[in-house]
């Protein structure tokens, strides 16, 4: 990744399987809109706020947080954010993004939250990250500034994946009480790449050296092999590629 722009990663999920809010969860919890000081879970209240958009949700929930970062001496810079893909593309597995001032032509951080997530504590656990790269204008990717951070704020685990620990869940599940439902449902994303045909190559049948091919010069026909001076063979699909 570039160091303008700095990603999560889906495994984050797995890392946190105890934030998910399902219906399962919700049903467990004793009253509406209150959390459970032994599980990370909240039940949406009838007379929560409701957003129109995501991105009116997710701009609502950086004020929230706010005040967490000040807390800890942070400031949250002035940031645009939306759902949407990372620019890694819709299967690299990345959850969050958060580009750099020097890469906007407004010069504000863009966050980025993936639509592959419909879950409002796992978007805003994936905001919190993001916007620990937005602290420090995404200088520093996971290293030991982004570390210094995100640890005072409550995240844990490998920086790469970093997620609300124990405390900061309780905080956010709370948050969640003002914010009400995220606005979106969930995109399924097939993770399975696509597979390719092989790039064809061209072979010397002397002494098997061998050469891929790309497809604007596959109508010059086979190269010259640099050791035996003799036109190489085709191998492999040079019709169809």
């Amino acid at each position: 990744m570039e160091p303008q722009a700095q990603s999560v990663s889906l495994t984050k999920l797995i890392t946190r399987s105890n934030s998910c809010i399902n219906d399962q969860q919700a049903s467990s919890c004793f009253e509406p809109g209150v959390v459970d000081s032994h599980e990370s879970t909240y039940c949406p209240t009838p007379s929560m706020r409701t957003y129109p958009t995501r991105e009116s949700w997710l701009l609502a929930a950086i004020e929230l947080l706010r005040p967490l970062f000040a807390q800890k001496n942070f400031v949250v810079p002035p940031c645009q954010v939306s759902c949407g893909f990372t620019s890694t593309g819709v299967r690299s597995g990345h959850i969050g993004q958060c580009w750099s001032t020097k890469s906007s032509a407004n010069g504000l951080n863009q966050i980025f939250i993936s639509p592959t997530l419909g879950d409002a504590f796992d978007v805003i656990d994936t905001l919190v990250h993001e916007l620990v790269h937005a602290v420090d204008d995404c200088q520093n990717k996971h290293g030991k500034e982004f570390k210094k951070i995100a640890l005072k704020i409550g995240l844990t685990g490998p920086m790469r994946t970093a997620g609300a620990g124990p405390e900061l869940k309780i905080v956010l599940t709370n948050l969640l009480t003002k914010l009400g439902p995220y606005p979106h449902d969930k995109l399924k994303v097939s993770m399975q790449k696509v597979s390719r045909s092989p790039r064809p190559r061209a072979v010397c049948k002397k002494c098997g050296f061998q050469v891929p091919m790309f497809k604007k010069f596959l109508s010059y026909g086979p190269p010259i092999c640099p050791k035996d001076k003799v036109e190489m063979e085709q191998l492999g699909d040079w019709e169809d590629f």
